[in-house]
């Protein structure tokens, strides 16, 4: 059988791989965001202003945006900025075991490189669509693992993947040109990872059904002359 490409770059180049690496944005995340604060007491400046995605200053040769804008958060709320780094290491993680080291740093990659091109088509980029991006990779290979919405009410990946769906569909639909383009860019680490595995399972479960209805044809005639030759045979036939 062929080796799938990322498989064939993980045995290549794996031992680079840079391990924990969802650790290092989000502890780089939070350091960011008390500096911020911490500056902003005391001379009323936003150190965001400096390090955010900025289009015109990166054109300008500010290039350190183009890495620095990943540890902006969006969070004003240090509550739900511990809520939302906590819930984004864990799907990091996660998918670091399930993938690998080395696929989930080309997979974060891909999500930057995305974020950059939708940030130079409008102006200006978040890590929104980045870290959506990884949210939906957790509910693609986990689509039953449970979360509690609000704290306290259970529900499963899947139905929460869908309603982001719905929420991209809404804004393809309103958006903008360039903010379509944007989307698509943006998520395009997801078709990546993502539309070579859905075309080998649907390769797959084709074989199984063509598999399947071959073993039908063939024994259902062979079950029935069976029969008939134990019914001739049988001295106990009325």
């Amino acid at each position: 059988m062929r080796e799938p490409l990322l498989d064939k770059l993980d045995r290549k180049f794996g031992r680079f791989a840079l391990k924990h690496l969802m650790t290092v944005i989000v502890i780089g995340t939070a350091l960011v965001w008390i500096l911020n604060y911490i500056v902003y007491l005391n001379t009323g400046v936003l150190i965001d202003s400096y390090i955010d995605f900025n289009r015109e200053a990166i054109l300008h040769g500010q290039v350190w945006r183009l890495v620095t804008f990943l540890f902006v958060s969006t969070e004003f709320n240090p509550i739900m900025l511990m809520i939302s780094l906590y819930f984004y290491w864990l799907i990091g993680n996660s998918l670091e075991r399930a993938w690998g080291s080395f696929k989930f740093d080309l997979f974060y990659l891909c999500g930057v490189l995305g974020a950059i091109g939708s940030g130079f088509i409008t102006g200006y980029a978040t890590v929104y669509y980045l870290n959506l991006s990884l949210f939906l990779a957790f509910a693609l290979l986990y689509p039953n693992h449970r979360v509690l919405l609000f704290f306290f009410i259970p529900i499963k990946m899947k139905w929460l993947a869908i309603f982001d769906l719905v929420c991209i569909a809404f804004l393809l639909v309103f958006n903008t040109w360039a903010g379509r383009i944007a989307i698509f860019v943006a998520l395009a680490n997801i078709a990546l990872f993502f539309v070579g595995s859905v075309i080998r399972n649907i390769a797959a479960w084709r074989r199984r059904r063509k598999w399947q209805k071959g073993i039908y044809v063939v024994e259902e005639p062979r079950k029935k002359a069976s029969c008939k030759k134990k019914d001739k045979d049988d001295p106990f036939e009325l």
